[in-house]
């Protein structure tokens, strides 16, 4: 497979470390095109082939659209407009938030392979989900498996339609934000408490990812996993009951419901 990305930033870092170390591709089929120079310094040090213009994603057979949603407009309309006859035939993946696959298409002017995928900032670690949709026409089944295999390689994956990808963006593509909030918080009133800051950060940061992993993994309802750690007239519950009276289910709810507004609107 030779993997192209327009856009140089973080998550494409992350998923050229990830086809690299699940060995889908080697660095030389690997080509990466941003106008910074800066970014392209750490593909470099990999021994990724590296342009600053489009031309060089263009190379490969999955190119990857890794800007930001007010970018894609632009970088689309210079692909239709400069490499009309080197597009036709590429498998476009976008991860763009909030842009439609129809949007995509519309931009280039023809029935292009568009693959829509909303992924998260945890596949840096290698312990992203990735929401990929379920609509691909005209791209083959076997170039959709190649995509998804992408993805796998930088974490866990989900399909579901499209119409429910604005959804996925509330609830998996923007929520690490709202857990670092959490730990943040949590790391605060440690630190208040006379804990050092570094300890903070690390006992909140495991309780979080253990008490995530101890969901996947039993597959218990959170409501159950909860109930085990409140004891009857114990410290839990009372910072429990603390929770419900500031809000804190409902103010998750609305963030999310925020969320997939502003996506709806892009």
């Amino acid at each position: 497979m030779k993997l192209g990305f327009i856009g140089g930033g973080n998550m494409a870092y992350a998923i050229c470390g990830g086809v690299l170390a699940a060995e889908l591709c080697t660095e030389k089929e690997i080509f990466v095109s941003d106008p910074n120079q800066d970014a392209l310094k750490k593909f470099k040090k990999l021994g990724i082939s590296v342009k600053d213009s489009n031309a060089g994603a263009l190379q490969a057979d999955y190119i990857i659209l890794a800007v930001k949603p007010y970018i894609l407009p632009s970088v689309l309309t210079e692909l239709r407009e400069k490499y009309a006859s080197k597009i036709k035939d590429k498998v476009f993946i976008t991860i763009a938030a909030g842009v439609e696959i129809s949007a995509i298409k519309d931009v280039l002017g023809f029935d292009a392979k568009v693959i829509r995928v909303m992924p998260n900032t945890p596949a840096m670690a290698l312990c992203g989900m990735s929401v990929i949709a379920a609509e691909h026409m005209p791209a083959s089944p076997e170039e959709f498996t190649s995509a998804v295999n992408i993805f796998k390689a930088v974490g866990e994956t989900e399909i579901l339609p499209e119409s429910l990808l604005n959804s996925v963006i509330a609830v998996s593509g923007s929520s690490p934000a709202y857990v670092f909030m959490m730990i943040e918080a949590m790391a605060d009133a440690a630190v208040r408490d006379g804990i050092a800051r570094k300890s903070a950060y690390r006992l909140a940061a495991q309780s979080v990812m253990g008490a995530a992993k101890l969901m996947l993994e039993t597959g218990k309802h959170p409501g159950e996993l909860k109930d085990m750690v409140c004891s009857p007239k114990g410290t839990t519950i009372e910072a429990v009951k603390r929770l419900e009276e500031c809000g804190f289910r409902s103010a998750i709810m609305a963030a999310m419901q925020a969320c997939t507004e502003k996506a709806d609107l892009m």
